[in-house]
């Protein structure tokens, strides 16, 4: 898939993850793929920038845990602002999804 395609919506993608269940980074990358079949497959280089963009606009949290291993984990949780904004997210997609659907002759898959 074309990476200019992905850029539209991957941190809708990682808030409707968290929006799940509080994640580490990996996590995300792995839950990401699983869920997409691999359509979305994220390198830890773009996760992180969007991570932290996203906890600088008060839409995630992030917390240290100590996994069973004894590693030291950083977990990311989706705050009420980020429900917020994934609430705005999912709307304008579906805006955009209907406007592509409408120039291109309707659902292309049913």
């Amino acid at each position: 898939m074309d990476k200019r395609y992905m850029a539209l919506g991957t941190s809708m993608l990682v808030l409707s993850l968290l929006k799940e269940e509080s994640m580490y980074g990996y996590q995300i990358i792995r839950e990401l793929e699983q869920q997409s079949q691999n359509v979305f497959q994220l390198q830890e280089g773009t996760l992180y920038p969007i991570l932290h963009n996203l906890e600088q606009q008060g839409a995630v949290t992030s917390y240290r845990q100590t996994a069973d291993n004894g590693r030291a984990r950083k977990y990311y949780a989706i705050t009420s602002q980020g429900q917020k904004l994934l609430e705005d997210k999912l709307e304008e997609w579906k805006v955009y999804e209907t406007a592509v659907n409408q120039v291109i002759g309707g659902v292309l898959f049913e």
